[in-house]
């Protein structure tokens, strides 16, 4: 039976953290060490896949193993750097205590590892307040394809409609409409400008979630 409560997905990278310069250094240092190309462009183009899909579309490696080990060692230089410190971005943590103590169910969906997100969730101390988490390792296809944010509907029980996810992509926002979700997106990290944004179907595009309320959620939900 699904739950009747409303519910918010939130995205990571760039939304509840900004590590992009974290996960650039380290692909720089992989792509150095294999002797492949890395530019700021590539960078950009691809912020938000999944490693799965960003190895071979830069550098044209297939094999399934060759992929996850490059995947895994770039990986590893992202958590030893974000290991030294990673602050919340503003209004995150005030807007999901205020979600909890709404009655909101609060899920985790992103294309990064398991390992990245638990690591972000325990130095920033607010896995707390999150009832479900889907990560790379769960889903098949990524972003914009809306299976992280429908598995985490799922996790959480409650239907699509239901919920609203936060993003800071374009990608994840067309993933979020795509499910059948609304979607809330933040600038603050500045990656992406409002008109792509508004124009991947963002209900809402707010500078810092320190702009956004549980009211104004609520509205967006219809409830």
């Amino acid at each position: 039976m699904l739950n009747q409560q409303n519910a918010v997905i939130w995205d990571v990278d760039g939304t509840m953290v900004d590590t992009a310069e974290l996960h650039y250094q380290a692909w720089c240092v992989l792509a150095r060490e294999i002797g492949r190309p890395f530019t700021r462009a590539d960078f950009t183009a691809t912020f938000g896949w999944r490693n799965p899909e960003i190895i071979p579309k830069l550098w044209g490696i297939h094999d399934e193993s060759e992929v996850a080990a490059l995947g895994d060692r770039k990986e590893l230089y992202y958590r030893a750097e974000a290991k030294k410190g990673v602050a919340l971005l503003p209004g995150v943590q005030q807007l999901m205590e205020a979600l909890g103590a709404a009655g909101f169910r609060q899920a985790v969906g992103s294309s990064a590892p398991r390992h990245n997100i638990d690591l972000i969730l325990d130095i920033t101390k607010v896995g707390q307040h999150a009832q479900a988490i889907v990560s790379m390792e769960d889903t098949r296809r990524g972003k914009p394809d809306p299976e992280v944010f429908l598995l985490a509907a799922q996790r959480l029980g409650v239907e699509p409609g239901r919920c609203l996810v936060i993003e800071d992509a374009p990608v994840g926002v067309m993933a979020a409409k795509a499910g059948g979700m609304r979607c809330v997106a933040v600038t603050c990290v500045g990656h992406h400008p409002v008109e792509k944004l508004h124009a991947a179907g963002a209900d809402l595009v707010a500078p810092t979630l320190e702009q956004v309320a549980v009211e104004q959620i609520r509205e967006l939900l219809g409830s």
